[in-house]
C-alpha cells in the first residue's frame, strides 16, 4: 500500500521524477539492454544476508528493488519503500500487489532528506540507480547521507547499485559512447523526456569510480565500504557499514 506524509518544497530533480512517463520500466530494461534487472538482484541478496528485519529501500521509484527483495527473501521482513514522486508509488503499489500473500511490504511519499521513521530503526537500506541523483551536484548530499546514517542502527547495511567509471581507459571510452549513442536516444524516443535522459548521461559520465565512492562513503560516516564491479565496471554494488 502507499502511505502519504506532508511534503516541503520541490527538490532537485524533482520535476523530472514527477513527470514518469508509463513505460518507465521498459525504458530501463532497454537501455541496459535487461542487465539493471540481474544487478538490482545482486543488490537485493546483499540486503538480505544476515537476514535484516527491517529493510528500507529509498528513491524507490517503482519498487523493484523493494520488489526483488520481497521475491528473494525466505522470510518476511518487513519492507518500506520512500520515494516521493507520487506516479511511482502509485506504480510500486500496483506492482507489489501481485506479490505473493504474506509479503509485508509498504511505500511511503517522503523527501530522502526528512525520512519519517524514528533513529535506528532499520538494519539495512537499500538504494538501486538512484545513489547518483541524491550526490551527482546535489545541495542536499550530506543531508541525504545522514539521513541515512540516522536511520540506520549500529552495524546496519547501506546497500547500493549504481552507475560506474570502468577501470580500463578503453572501457570508459566505450561506456561513455554507449551512454551517448544509445542511452540518450533510446530514453528520449520512449519516453520523450529529454531533460531526464540528458541528465541521466551526463551525471553518469562523471560519476564516481568505485574507489571514489568508497572512499566517499567512509568520509560520510560509515564505519567500513566495499564494493562489487559489475559489467566491466559500468556498474557496481556498494555495502557500507554503519
Amino acid at each position: 500500500m502507499a502511505e502519504n506524509q506532508p511534503l516541503q518544497k520541490p527538490k532537485p530533480l524533482h520535476r523530472i521524477f514527477t513527470a514518469i512517463p508509463e513505460r518507465y520500466d521498459l525504458i530501463n530494461h532497454v537501455i541496459t539492454l535487461g542487465m539493471d534487472t540481474g544487478w538490482r538482484k545482486q543488490a537485493a541478496l546483499a540486503c538480505l544476508t544476515s537476514r535484516p528485519q527491517r529493510i528500507l529501500d529509498i528513491c524507490c521509484g517503482t519498487g523493484d528493488l523493494a520488489i526483488a527483495i520481497a521475491r528473494l527473501a525466505d522470510y518476511n521482513p518487513e519492507i518500506t519503500g520512500v520515494d516521493y514522486s507520487q506516479p511511482m508509488l502509485d506504480k510500486a503499489a500496483e506492482k507489489a500487489g501481485k506479490l505473493a500473500e504474506g509479503k509485508n511490504i509498504k511505500f511511503v511519499n517522503s523527501e530522502i532528506a526528512q525520512l519519517p521513521f524514528p533513529d535506528g530503526w532499520f538494519d539495512c537500506v537499500g538504494i538501486s540507480f538512484a545513489f547518483r541523483n541524491l550526490t551527482y551536484k546535489n545541495p542536499l548530499v550530506q543531508e541525504h547521507l545522514d539521513e541515512v546514517l540516522r536511520v540506520l542502527r549500529p552495524g546496519g547495511k547501506y546497500v547500493i547499485v549504481e552507475s560506474s567509471q570502468p577501470k580500463s581507459a578503453l572501457m570508459r571510452m566505450l561506456d561513455h559512447l554507449y551512454l551517448r549513442l544509445w542511452v540518450f536516444p533510446s530514453g528520449l524516443l520512449i519516453s520523450g523526456n529529454k531533460a531526464a535522459y540528458k541528465y541521466l548521461v551526463e551525471s553518469a559520465e562523471h560519476f564516481f569510480s568505485a574507489e571514489e565512492a568508497q572512499e566517499f562513503l567512509i568520509k560520510a560516516g560509515f564505519k567500513q565500504a566495499a564494493y562489487k564491479r559489475l559489467f566491466f565496471g559500468a556498474a557496481a554494488v556498494y555495502v557500507a557499514i554503519k
